[in-house]
């Protein structure tokens, strides 16, 4: 929704401000510039990225259309799913945690929360950590030390949708001026005709040059910046992960581990310390 405001906001501004100041609106109407900057910074984008990344960019955009990955109701789940896992490998042992982790789907545990059932990365993410737990025999700082690398990794991932259309921004003003020239070529090839004319290319080559450095600063500049700042926001629920985890296996009991995990999250996302252990009681 902010994205849709933000953007108004910004059309109007520019327009609106033109025309009051008695700009001509249908002197900024050149379709052929429009294609010169717009298909140029498509080709380019198509170049510079492999098709995971587009397919990427694209569903990245659309979810800034929608609603935050992960609500608070989404964290207080997360953190009951951890809550359940911590006790059962506290009471039963870690062996006890096979089942769960082999197969989530069947699992008393993680079928309980449908919802993060189907966030495959994140469930995997979990699973992975407690299989190296249960089987791998890794002490708390070498699990750290791997989580760091793989989270890092996938941050990286998730964040790299962003860098490109940032990339495309950063082009624009030049397709711009690519537009500019070339309309400045067609102008030159009218000297000696009609000055009205010559003064309406000039104009065409000029509005390129426009449409270049407005649609990056005040569009697709601002759509990278919501994408990578939706990625790390989104990246928060590993970061939780891998602390609870972590504060688990250094001995801490339960609810003190969600709790480290609960301090990792953002003020706007992270549910208060009492509904979430009204949650657990309640489940309990």
């Amino acid at each position: 929704m902010f994205v849709i405001i933000g953007s108004i906001v910004v059309l109007i501004s520019v327009i609106g401000g033109f025309v009051l100041s008695h700009g001509n609106l249908l002197a900024l109407w050149q379709p052929y510039e429009v294609l010169i900057i717009a298909g140029g910074a498509i080709g380019a984008f198509v170049v510079a990225n492999p098709p995971s990344v587009v397919k990427a960019s694209l569903a990245g955009i659309a979810g800034l259309f929608k609603g935050p990955k992960y609500g608070k109701q989404d964290y207080v789940d997360l953190l009951s799913l951890l809550y359940d896992l911590f006790s059962a490998m506290r009471k039963e042992g870690l062996l006890a945690l096979e089942e769960h982790i082999e197969d989530p789907a069947s699992s008393r545990i993680f079928s309980a929360y449908p919802r993060l059932i189907r966030e495959h990365h994140l469930i995997d993410f979990v699973t992975d950590c407690l299989r190296l737990i249960v089987g791998g025999n890794m002490n708390a700082h070498e699990l750290e030390s791997l989580l760091e690398v793989e989270l890092e990794a996938h941050h990286a991932e998730a964040e790299a949708p962003g860098l490109a259309i940032a990339k495309v921004a950063d082009a624009l003003p030049g397709f711009g001026i690519v537009a500019a020239v070339l309309g400045i070529v067609t102008t030159m090839s009218q000297l000696g005709g009609d000055t009205s004319r010559i003064g309406e290319h000039i104009a065409g080559a000029l509005v390129g040059t426009f449409l270049g450095i407005l649609l990056s600063y005040g569009f697709i500049g601002p759509l990278a910046a919501a994408m990578e700042a939706r990625a790390r926001e989104d990246g928060r629920a590993f970061e939780c992960v891998k602390v609870a985890l972590m504060s688990s296996l250094r001995g801490y009991n339960p609810m003190v581990a969600v709790e480290f995990g609960r301090k990792s999250l953002s003020a706007t996302t992270r549910p208060t310390f009492q509904s979430l252990e009204g949650h657990l009681k309640a489940a309990r």
